[in-house]
């Protein structure tokens, strides 16, 4: 280890600090092409995930769309104060609410479902077809991995040395 910590330079090249850039890319590229519909990344995919199961539970779409389950009453709270859903008690369980999108949620997917290809250029923009096409191929073995999986394999690495 440095005597004096790691260097601003070195920082820069951290797989962390590289994704959560990334993030913030991506994040802007969505914000700009959005900006006149008053939602956030997860708020859309929320929205996807309701769409394609209707009658879903809060549980389910934090899987569906790996958000922890403690935030996503936060989000849900905040597409029905929107009028994008509607949460209803389950019919075997009172407590459990069951999320369906109203008229105005449908809307808002269609009408951010025409933009993501344009989102979508802005955050690959800065590469060839063929950097794309690895790139993404990367995201999605990098993603596939649960949180579990990232963490344990370097420590199994280092026990096997």
């Amino acid at each position: 280890m440095k005597k004096h910590g790691i260097e601003l330079s070195e920082m820069y090249a951290q797989p962390g600090y590289l994704i959560r850039r990334a993030h913030q890319t991506a994040t802007a590229a969505f914000a700009a092409v959005t900006s006149d519909l008053d939602l956030t990344p997860v708020q859309f995919s929320a929205l996807v995930a309701i769409k394609d199961n209707p009658g879903i539970d809060a549980t389910r779409v934090s899987e569906m769309i790996s958000f922890d389950r403690t935030t996503i009453g936060h989000v849900l709270a905040r597409l029905e104060s929107k009028q994008l859903v509607v949460r209803r008690g389950g019919t075997l369980d009172r407590r459990t609410k069951m999320i369906r999108l109203t008229l105005r949620g449908e809307s808002l997917i269609r009408e951010v479902s025409q933009r993501v290809d344009e989102i979508a250029k802005i955050i690959l923009e800065p590469f060839n077809p063929s950097e794309r096409t690895a790139l993404l191929k990367l995201l999605a073995k990098f993603s596939a991995q649960s949180i579990n999986e990232q963490i344990e394999q370097p420590r199994a690495s280092a026990r096997r040395r």
